[in-house]
This record gives structure tokens, C-alpha cells and sequence, in this order.
């Protein structure tokens, strides 16, 4: 973590008491400062490339500001572009070409001995990358004003809350909350801040990295598996990854409010989802609508017919896979997102984009998606393609019983926790059931509001003992 918890939960109370004791035209300034001392608390010395990436964009906003020549403005956008991808390019991908090509010379017979580059990924730079990006697009296509306050877009860039895992804002959303003099958050809100990050903790705490062993183990020694435990290893990862960032983003966005500001909801329940389709609408969704507005549409989305929209969702999800990592995992993780979501494309799959839960109908198409989406996450886990083909071959064509006590012991205790995550995203939709609206009627009171916050607590405590596991999406 670039803090860990307890540093963290200092930092945080001296930031917002700072915040709101200065005069309105300085909070920015307090903002500013703590962002930058956060990251710098990583390492500093790469905030060189956030001030790059915030001179380079901001030149450029507003240069496209007062352009009025097309030809100009387009080669301004592409500039902005160039930069900011060659920054992420060498930092993230570099050493990636280097080793891949090496490793077609070694099999062609030759033995090449390259310089490869060790290069320290610097973290978050996935995220304020495209940040900046969407904030240029957007002024590009006339659709936003440029930033002329230098303080204020450059705490867009490097605000701290959601600076190393998103989510992803767009500037149309955040620049106009940076700007304004926010009021000061009265109990209530103060009240669901605090829960939305003790939430956050439960579920990186109690849920991610209380299943991360499992993972582990289970990645492993994927070929020695039973069918049983693979499954159970995937259910397991598909619980870390959802409970590691869905948490994060909790954290982020009750830390945010506690300084008076929305950050965009980056997850809805995607394990509720009927098919693929609907999971991207519902997973991360900063950056399946980031992907969908900057690479999809401007391909030509679904408008040119039918094999052009398959193309451009190939295109896309192969990209959206590289983005996450420089591995052929992730390579090979986007282009089975890409097939899938063709293939459901020609079936004519409808997502339900809708807050309404679903009915008891939809349990069989529910139970088949999240099983299609586990074997997907299989490359995006595994350490090689080869590490990916052992743990589909143990899903698949293994031996199915596990031999042991131990091994059923962990296939119920991965039940309970996914048990407990649907629940909570149950109770989480924004159109619950009349069943529902009656459940969560008494656990709104305060009374069963406070005992349900000392359970959590007390669940914090029982599993902080085990190895902190750093936040998934860091790497990225």
C-alpha cells in the first residue's frame, strides 16, 4: 500500500480537519499538498511524471481553448495523446517488448543477451494517464471548457482519494466539484462517509485477503487440483478481486466525502449480472465507460454493420486487457472478454441496466454468467499462459472430489463468503424489493445500524492478523 493502515488513518483526519479549518480559496491548496505528499510517500521521485502529464494537458486544454483551425486542434489532441501513452508506454510496457522479443530470437535459434530495462512500474499511472486523456478528448470535442486555474487542474490530475486505483473521473464530473467552495458535510453525511470506509475495510480486510491463501496455494499447484478445489480456488479469486477493489473504491469515495466530494460509483453489483454484457456495464465501470467513450465510439462503435462492431469490441477489450497489465495473460484475458462479448452481441443479448434486483427467474442466467466469468479470470491470475492452462485443465478434466477434510473446510468457507458478498450487494441495490426495503428498514435504525458497525469492527480485529495483501489494482 503506498500507506499502510495506520499511517492512513492518521493522515486522513489531519487532511479534513486542515481542509475545513482554512478559508474556502485555500482548500484546494490543502488538497494539492496532501496528494502530492501521499504519493510521495510511494516514492517521490516519480512525481515528475504527474507534473509532466498535468503541464502537458493543461498547455494543451488550453491551447484548444482559443484553436480555432481543425488541423491545429487535432494535432494538439494527438500531442496530448503521444505524451501521455509514450509516458505509459515506456514505464509500463518496455521491459514487456524487450523480453518478448528476446524470446522469439532464443526460439528461432538465436541467443540474444539485451540490456533488459528494470523498470519500476510507478503506481496509479494507469489511472491519472487516462484521466488526463478524457479531460483533453473532452475539451477537443467542445463538450468541456478548459481548466484556467493551474492549483485546480492540477489537483484533478493528482487528487489523492482515487490517484493509485480510480476511479477513473472524468473531468465534466470532478473539475466542477474541485472548483466550487463545497459545504462543509453535516452528520448524515459524515455518518454514511464513515461507513461507506468501514465497508471498504470489511471488504479488503475480511473478505479479499482472508480468501487471498487460498488463491495462492491453489495458483500454485493448479495442475494437481481436483475439480472441486479449481473451482473453488477461481470462486476465491473472484472474491479477492471484487472485495480488494470494490473496497478500495468504497474507501475512496467515503474519504472523498468527508472533503465534500462525489466520486463516481465504480461498481453495481456485478455478480447480480445475467451475462458478460452486463457485468462490463456494472464492473469498474470507470474504465468500461473510459474504454466505450475514447476507443469504442471513436472506432465506430456498432454503427457500420455487424463484423465492424465485433472488430472494434475485439479491439477494445484486447486494448482494455493490456491496459491492466504487460503480461500475454492479460492479452489473451482481452481478447476472450472480446469474443464473449461478440458473441452475446450476435445472440442479441439485452444487459439489464437497471438498479431493480433481480427476480427469481433470472437465477440460472445469474449462476451461468458468474461461472463463464470465473473461467475468464483464470489468465487474468495466472502467472503464465502455461500457469492458465494447468488451472483450466484441473477445472475441467481433474479429478472432482478434493481428498481431504481441510480442502472441504475451505469450499464452505469460500460458500459463506460468497454468501455474504451477494448479500451485501443485495442490500446494496438502489431499487430494492419490497423484501428487501423490509430488511434493510431495521438495519437502518440506529440501535441495529451501531451493532452492525461493532460486528464489522470486531471482524476487522479477527482477520487483521493474517498477511496484509496490497491492493490488486496498484499494479496497474
Amino acid at each position: 500500500m503506498v500507506f499502510n493502515s495506520l499511517v492512513y488513518a492518521l493522515f486522513l483526519p489531519a487532511v479534513v480537519g486542515l481542509h475545513w479549518t482554512v478559508r474556502p480559496a485555500a482548500r484546494r491548496w490543502v488538497l494539492l499538498v496532501a496528494s502530492y505528499v501521499f504519493y510521495a510517500a510511494w516514492d517521490w521521485r516519480f512525481l515528475g511524471l504527474i507534473f509532466l502529464s498535468t503541464a502537458v494537458d493543461y498547455t494543451i486544454g488550453r491551447a484548444l481553448g482559443t484553436e480555432q483551425t481543425e488541423r491545429a486542434r487535432k494535432a494538439l489532441l494527438v500531442t496530448s495523446v503521444v505524451t501521455n501513452l509514450g509516458i505509459l508506454g515506456v514505464f509500463k510496457y518496455g521491459g514487456f517488448f524487450v523480453e518478448s522479443a528476446a524470446s522469439l530470437l532464443a526460439r528461432a535459434g538465436l541467443e540474444p543477451n539485451p540490456a533488459l530495462l528494470q523498470i519500476v512500474l510507478p503506481v496509479g499511472i494507469s489511472f491519472y494517464t487516462f484521466q488526463t486523456i478524457s479531460y483533453t478528448f473532452d475539451v477537443y470535442r467542445r463538450q468541456l471548457s478548459p481548466e484556467r486555474d493551474l492549483p485546480t487542474f492540477a489537483l484533478y490530475v493528482a487528487y489523492f482519494p482515487q490517484l493509485v486505483a480510480g476511479p477513473i473521473e472524468r473531468a465534466t464530473h470532478l473539475l466542477p466539484q474541485l472548483r466550487s467552495a463545497r459545504a462543509r458535510p453535516d452528520a448524515e453525511t459524515i455518518h454514511s462517509a464513515l461507513g461507506l470506509i468501514l465497508l471498504g475495510l470489511v471488504k479488503k480486510v475480511a473478505i479479499a485477503d482472508a480468501v487471498a491463501p487460498i488463491v495462492n496455494r491453489g495458483f500454485s499447484n493448479a495442475g494437481d487440483l481436483s475439480s472441486v478445489m479449481a473451482w473453488t480456488t477461481m470462486v476465491a479469486f473472484a472474491l479477492q478481486v471484487y472485495g480488494d477493489f470494490s473496497g478500495y473504491t468504497d474507501i475512496a469515495r467515503g474519504t472523498s466525502r468527508l472533503l465534500g466530494v462525489e466520486l463516481r460509483v465504480n461498481f453495481r453489483q456485478p455478480y447480480l449480472s445475467r451475462n458478460l454484457t452486463e457485468y462490463w456495464n456494472r464492473w469498474h465501470v470507470s474504465l468500461s465507460s473510459w474504454l466505450r467513450a475514447y476507443l469504442y465510439v471513436p472506432l465506430g462503435g456498432n454503427r457500420h454493420g455487424r463484423w465492424t462492431t465485433y472488430r472494434n469490441l475485439m479491439i477494445t477489450m484486447t486494448l482494455g486487457g493490456l491496459w491492466h497489465g504487460a503480461a500475454w495473460t492479460f492479452v489473451a484475458w482481452g481478447v476472450l472478454h472480446g469474443v464473449i462479448l461478440s458473441v452475446e452481441r450476435a445472440m442479441g443479448v439485452q444487459p439489464d441496466d437497471s438498479d431493480r434486483l433481480p427476480a427469481l427467474r433470472h437465477v440460472p442466467a445469474i449462476v451461468a454468467a458468474f461461472l463463464v466469468w470465473n473461467v475468464t479470470l483464470v489468465p487474468f491470475r495466472a502467472s503464465s499462459l502455461g500457469n492458465a492452462g494447468e488451472m483450466l485443465a484441473s477445472m475441467f478434466s481433474g479429478p472432482v472430489l478434493p481428498a481431504s477434510l481441510a480442502a472441504w473446510g475451505e469450499v464452505l468457507m469460500i460458500a459463506g463468503a460468497l454468501v455474504a458478498v451477494l448479500v451485501i450487494d443485495v442490500l446494496h441495490r438502489a431499487r430494492p424489493s419490497r423484501l428487501v426495503r423490509t430488511v434493510r428498514r431495521p438495519l437502518d435504525a440506529p440501535v441495529t445500524s451501531g451493532a452492525l458497525t461493532g460486528v464489522a469492527v470486531v471482524a476487522l480485529v479477527l482477520f487483521s492478523g493474517s498477511p496484509s495483501t496490497p491492493f490488486i489494482y496498484f499494479q496497474f
